[in-house]
């Protein structure tokens, strides 16, 4: 790699003696806070670790992200920061990351030769339950994405209690008067960088895609509904993520939301643990022991009802027809459940089913038979991804084709691919986040057919991002989901357009979300 200096030489020659240059735009350049410079890989530049917002450290712990500080000079900005701080030493299988809470830095991949380019930007935003997750990790490198013709943005945002803690004491001082989703406030502040500076760098601020997988698809479909990101988003594509169910408790089946009353009980328990009472003593608790408390309870960090970002039942809202009205892609992969159920008899899983869908066990059971161990832990793998993830982006593309003027694309990616060795599970299908190496072109022991369908998948979303319709010259036809015509892609070998394969089972999966949105306490 070499810094844009080179480049800066190398574009002012190009321009004297009339050669096409493909090149970085010219660097230094000036973004909010002061000036960074970046390298070049290729014919792609690279900016690693550039500042959005103000660490939320101090004072500034548990608030909505400041404004980013002014430095003097030139940043170097050539290096990822630091994770944000997140849940243990495993972090989602990712024992090296180093974290800091001082961690609200995004990074760009563009291959615009002039800030005149004005290419349509695709923001990444990572999953890891809420609780895990970095920009850093290799999987979401975008140089391969970029030579797509697009610019590529990776923002941090906060995880765990640091991200998502609810607290009366918090709520109080909140001009709100809500707290937890801070998490939500950093992505949305980093969308805001990039309305403001990303014309800079040759993006176009007015062709903005926000993608994302698992708990950053779940953001993306928040985002996706929130009034706060009105005119920062253009389009949207959500990877094995939605927000649709009913805002209930944390732990009943397919519940992401809580109302803020049972998110702010939650952080009282959190913070007794240390014997903090006031804002000021939340505040003084050292960064690594809310880490460590945070680390007796891995998985998923739910979310709070602050009716702030998040204004309600997002099933309600859509139906109202009061969302950003924006073309998505979105969709989930065959096998999701593999990664988090390993094993389960018959028993267990209909003991589990009776437990968890009340009178709506029996047709759960139905058509998630439990026979015999291993068609029930098939069983469990698909309700699993049914109730977690499949009937959430189901449930948006019915909603959005009705009440919205915006296009609905919806796919189904069920290719296999060579799977890890020790990975510690085998999957039926593409398991939570294999499309992901797909998306990027970062992936391993692949075949020739594994490239070509990464060469598809690559060339659908960056389609997508250019003109909100994945379509064009060299691909399958990918029709438009509607509820009268409901047809969907197919990932598998290739790519081809076909019907849901897991409609009926989702159908049972929305007459027992219909029973449980009975149940909320909270308006709408």
């Amino acid at each position: 790699m070499k810094t844009i200096t080179g480049v800066i030489a190398a574009f002012c020659l190009a321009a004297l003696t009339a050669q096409p240059v493909s090149a970085a735009p010219a660097g230094p350049i000036k973004v909010s806070g002061g000036m960074v410079q970046g390298e070049v890989d290729g014919d792609i530049a690279v900016f690693k670790g550039v500042p959005f917002a103000s660490p939320p450290v101090g004072d500034l712990r548990w608030k909505a992200p400041a404004p980013v500080k002014r430095w003097s000079g030139v940043k170097q900005t050539t290096a990822f920061a630091r994770a944000c701080m997140q849940n243990g030493a495993p972090r989602f299988g990712r024992p090296g990351l180093t974290v800091s809470e001082d961690c609200l830095y995004l990074n760009i991949w563009t291959p615009a030769s002039s800030a005149k380019d004005k290419l349509p930007v695709m923001v990444w935003i990572y999953g890891g339950g809420f609780s895990a997750g970095a920009t850093s990790y290799a999987d979401f490198d975008g140089a391969n994405l970029a030579k797509k013709g697009v610019v590529v943005v990776s923002i941090a945002y906060r995880v765990g209690s640091f991200g998502f803690l609810a607290h009366p004491v918090l709520s109080a001082e909140s001009p709100y008067h809500a707290s937890g989703d801070y998490g939500f406030l950093d992505q949305i502040a980093g969308l805001k960088w990039v309305k403001n500076n990303i014309a800079a760098l040759g993006g176009d601020p007015d062709r903005v895609t926000i993608f994302g997988e698992s708990a950053g698809g779940i953001s993306v479909s928040i985002l996706a509904g929130s009034p706060l990101t009105k005119g920062l988003i253009q389009r949207a594509i959500s990877e094995s993520g939605g927000s649709f169910a009913p805002n209930l408790e944390y732990g009943i089946p397919g519940v992401r939301v809580e109302p803020l009353s049972v998110a702010e009980k939650r952080g009282e328990a959190f913070a007794m643990k240390f014997g903090a009472r006031t804002a000021a003593d939340l505040r003084a608790l050292p960064a690594e022991a809310i880490e460590k408390a945070d680390s007796e309870s891995p998985g998923i960090h739910p979310v709070v009802l602050d009716y702030h970002v998040i204004m309600g039942d997002q099933y309600k809202l859509y139906e109202q027809g009061r969302y950003n009205d924006v073309p998505v892609l979105i969709g989930t992969n065959s096998d999701e459940g593999a990664l988090f159920v390993r094993s389960t008899t018959a028993a267990e899983f209909k003991t589990s089913v009776e437990s968890g869908y009340g009178p709506y066990a029996q047709n759960i059971l139905k058509v998630y038979p439990a026979t015999d161990d291993a068609v029930a832990l098939q069983s469990a793998r698909d309700l699993t991804r049914d109730t977690n993830y499949a009937w959430s982006t189901w449930s948006w593309a019915r909603l959005q084709a009705k009440t919205g003027k915006s296009k609905v694309f919806l796919y189904y990616f069920a290719h296999k691919p060579p799977e890890a060795p020790n990975a510690g599970f085998t999957s039926k299908g593409a398991s939570h986040g294999a499309e992901i190496a797909y998306v990027f072109d970062h992936g391993q022991r692949w075949t020739d057919q594994d490239r070509a369908l990464s060469e598809q998948v690559m060339t659908y979303w960056t389609n997508f991002a250019k003109t909100g319709n994945p379509n064009g010259d060299g691909v399958p036809h990918w029709p438009a989901y509607r509820g009268s015509d409901p047809m969907v892609m197919h990932f598998n070998d290739t790519a081809g357009a076909g019907t849901l394969p897991n409609a009926e089972q989702l159908k049972a999966v929305d007459q027992y979300m219909a029973w449980r949105r009975g149940q909320e306490k909270v308006a709408p």
